[in-house]
């Protein structure tokens, strides 16, 4: 649920920067993220263990399977060259900038 409709607060600085973006269980959430995408097998293992331990195993899968999707969906648009609409590019201007997304490499 969106921070804007529950009034909460989230740190998106965690996406670039690590840490729990002020969400529960978000650093290990975080620790599994980049886990996954650095394909280390024991750093996996490790973060994976921590995340059942702290949230379950269904946690754990729904959050396997969510990193999968977001780590699919951006590389299926480079791909195929979908640009980011105008009004998401408005939108998410000042977001992007302030965590750096604009600096990172994506297909032309």
């Amino acid at each position: 649920m969106s921070g804007t409709e529950t009034g909460d607060d989230y740190d998106l600085t965690a996406i670039t920067e690590g840490g729990d973006g002020a969400i529960p269980y978000g650093g290990e959430l975080n620790a599994f993220v980049e886990a996954i995408l650095g394909r280390d097998r024991a750093e996996i293992a490790a973060a994976r263990a921590a995340v059942v331990e702290a949230m379950g195993a269904a946690a754990m899968v729904d959050a396997a399977a969510t990193i999968a999707a977001f780590n699919a969906y951006p590389r299926a648009a480079d791909a195929t060259g979908i640009p980011l609409e105008d009004a998401k590019r408005e939108a998410t201007a000042g977001l992007r900038h302030e965590l750096g997304l604009d600096a990172l490499e994506v297909a032309a």
